[in-house]
């Protein structure tokens, strides 16, 4: 594997960690760990398109981090 592949997928595993502690009722959506896997796995994997040059992912995990980066600040204001 390619130090992108590894950019990449380090990234999507965070994001799944996340989505399967999530759904089997371990880590709710407004847990400060949620949303950092969140941040982190697809700031990661939009490094990693980035790297790649492709777009279509470079959209899908910029926008999915750029959503974490405001729950991150939703939730910081609240605690």
């Amino acid at each position: 594997m390619t130090e992108v592949d590894w950019i990449g997928s380090v990234g999507v595993s965070f994001i799944l960690i996340a989505y399967i502690l999530n759904i089997s009722g371990k880590l709710h959506h407004k847990n400060l760990f949620f949303i950092l896997f969140n941040l982190i796995g697809a700031s990661l994997a939009c490094a990693a398109s980035i790297l790649m040059e492709y777009l279509p992912f470079i959209i899908l995990e910029g926008v999915w981090a750029f959503v974490s980066l405001i729950s991150l600040l939703k939730y910081k204001k609240q605690h």
